[in-house]
């Protein structure tokens, strides 16, 4: 076998994220836009002209009733994670290295991160968390004077110092002889120019990420990549020639511009941006990061590499070999076998479409028993006073009995219990009931404090099992951290413990130290788990 040539590379690379965008947009997506259309309070039903309209939100019930709870599970524990030693010299390691990831994990955001990641799982099948060590050059200016020959050397003559001004002058002054003599002093502004990384955990919208379709998981995946809209600015800035970015091409109506789940999220903000025109470097350039498998130097051992690929055309701008993907999946309901499994929404949106159905079906019953429609001899009465709905309002007619109620039997109270029903399966099928959340009001009247708690948690399994599954997420997101920060990390480091800064050393701790996952059992608190 010989070693792939560019041409060769670019097709690789281009034939398997379009295979990829095509599984998802065609399998995936419309599960996910119909999910999201049913949590923001939409129907497929059809309603007729002057009938109810309500639409009984289901979907945006389980959800809002479910993560809560979720939350509570994670975050009320501080140590959600723990690296746990191999062997008696790793435990000093283990404990530093699980202090500083959730030192981390709190420092950038971590609840922000995991309440989206957990919203989208619930939501859209499955929250995505991308984690990296980002780098920056750091510029700052100083402004000296009255230095010396010596102390002006001494700052020139650091790393990444720049003069951006100089002014030299000469001074008298005694030495210890009582003799004058000349001193030089100088005056300067320099610039100090140096690189400063941390760590980055962010949460990917679902629309953004895209897998090969025969993949189990991101780890065995062919391809997975992440397709955003970056600035063309930034890329310039990032290290891509000017000329190659003014070539990249932005999204279209087949990529990010008309993706349905997008424009749900930011509604009719989605619009051509003007500032363009008066700045080229605002320009959006659509760049996709792929992480794929593939033999680049023919000796028949398929490795990973990294490619960042610009424009609709996947041009491949950056080529390296890669040890990991950087990507964390949650999932609430995991398909055996499969990456995508089920979300939340997924399981009650058919039960939404019925309950509005019964819904409105007694609204409109109620609403006709107190307006009945009317029998009305046209000829005889004042259409103008028949179409006045105000209360007490006179109608005049030329003959008594004109006008004729068609009386409409109350039905309504007969259907409630069909309601009832209706809830008692979505609340089978999600396990999110009132008892679960403590709101049961028979479960918290004449009932002891134990037997209420009992009560309680005996409704959360479902919860629980949920709470379990999104375990293994944050059990890859903290294998992720500790992946970066022993890459990256500078040699030392300072971290908060217990109120106070502590030196720690990442380079020095065991990339596949084992884990333990310390939520999905209980209802998260504490003082129940003695």
């Amino acid at each position: 076998m010989s070693k792939m040539s560019e041409q060769d590379i670019q097709s690789a690379i281009k034939t398997a994220i379009q295979s990829a965008i095509d599984y998802v947009d065609s399998d995936i997506a419309g599960q996910r836009e119909r999910a999201q259309s049913y949590f923001d309070g939409n129907v497929d039903l059809e309603h007729e002209e002057g009938r109810s309209r309500v639409v009984s939100t289901k979907v945006r019930d389980v959800v809002r009733g479910a993560k809560p709870s979720l939350m509570r599970i994670f975050m009320s524990n501080n140590k959600f994670v723990e690296f746990t030693p191999k062997g008696p010299e790793d435990v000093a390691n283990a404990e530093q290295a699980t202090a500083y990831c959730h030192w981390v994990f709190n420092k950038v955001g971590g609840y922000n991160v995991l309440s989206n990641a957990i919203h989208d799982s619930l939501v859209k099948k499955v929250g995505l968390v991308k984690v990296w060590w980002n780098t920056e050059t750091i510029a700052k200016s100083y402004t000296y004077e009255n230095l010396s020959d010596q102390e002006m050397q001494v700052l020139v003559n650091k790393e990444g110092v720049e003069v951006v001004k100089h002014r030299q002058d000469i001074e008298m002054e005694m030495d210890e002889f009582g003799l004058e003599i000349e001193r030089n002093v100088h005056s300067m502004v320099i610039s100090h120019k140096y690189e400063e990384g941390e760590m980055v955990i962010e949460g990917i919208p679902p629309e953004e990420f895209f897998i090969d379709g025969s993949a189990k998981s991101i780890e065995d995946a062919y391809i997975v990549c992440h397709r955003s809209e970056k600035r063309a600015g930034d890329l310039v800035a990032m290290g891509f020639d000017q000329d190659v970015v003014d070539n990249l091409s932005g999204s279209d109506e087949n990529t990010l511009i008309g993706n349905v789940e997008k424009i749900q999220r930011f509604g009719d903000s989605i619009q051509d941006d003007e500032t363009v025109d008066n700045d080229p470097s605002m320009r959006l350039v659509l760049v996709t990061e792929a992480y794929l498998r593939i033999d680049a130097e023919g000796d028949g051992i398929p490795t990973l590499h990294k490619f960042v690929c610009g424009g609709t055309d996947y041009e491949v701008l950056e080529m390296e070999p890669w040890d990991k993907a950087p990507f964390a999946d949650f999932h609430v309901d995991p398909e055996p076998h499969a990456f995508y499994g089920r979300s939340l929404a997924e399981l009650v949106i058919n039960d939404q479409d019925t309950t509005t159905s019964v819904l409105r079906g007694i609204l409109d019953n109620v609403a006709l028993v107190n307006t009945p429609r009317l029998e009305v001899n046209e000829d005889m009465v004042e259409m103008d006073d028949v179409l006045n709905n105000e209360i007490g309002a006179i109608i005049r007619s030329e003959q008594i009995g004109s006008v004729n109620p068609l009386t409409v039997p109350f039905v309504a109270g007969s259907t409630l219990p069909a309601l009832q029903y209706l809830d008692m399966l979505v609340e089978e099928k999600t396990g999110i009931t009132k008892m679960s959340m403590g709101l049961n009001p028979d479960m918290l009247q004449n009932t002891s404090a134990t037997a209420a708690s009992l009560t309680a948690q005996a409704g959360a399994g479902q919860v629980e099992v949920m709470a379990r599954n999104l375990a293994e997420g944050t059990k890859k997101l903290f294998q992720l951290m500790l992946h970066v920060a022993i890459q990256n990390s500078p040699d030392e480091q300072m971290m908060r413990l217990n109120g106070q800064f502590v030196p720690v050393d990442p380079s020095v701790w065991d990339a596949n130290m084992d884990m333990e996952i310390n939520v999905g059992l209980g209802t998260g608190q504490e003082d129940a788990k003695a």
